[in-house]
């Protein structure tokens, strides 16, 4: 694969998250950063985002809307 893999909403993505309770999409194929685990996993972007909306603001302390 060449260039971002970031680009483009095709193929599986994941939603990765820290002890901080920050949420981030990232690609199954490639190497968590330390610190961070596997939330969710989707089929595509579209589904990863959702997953976001939904928790990532309960998990600042915001209720989700």
């Amino acid at each position: 694969m060449s260039g971002n893999p970031f680009d483009g909403g095709e193929g599986d993505w994941l939603v990765v998250a820290n002890d901080a309770g920050q949420h981030a999409l990232w690609r199954p194929h490639l190497d968590l950063p330390d610190g961070w685990r596997t939330v969710h996993s989707s089929a595509d972007r579209d589904g990863a985002l959702d997953y976001v909306e939904q928790h990532a603001a309960t998990a600042a302390g915001t209720p989700a809307t």
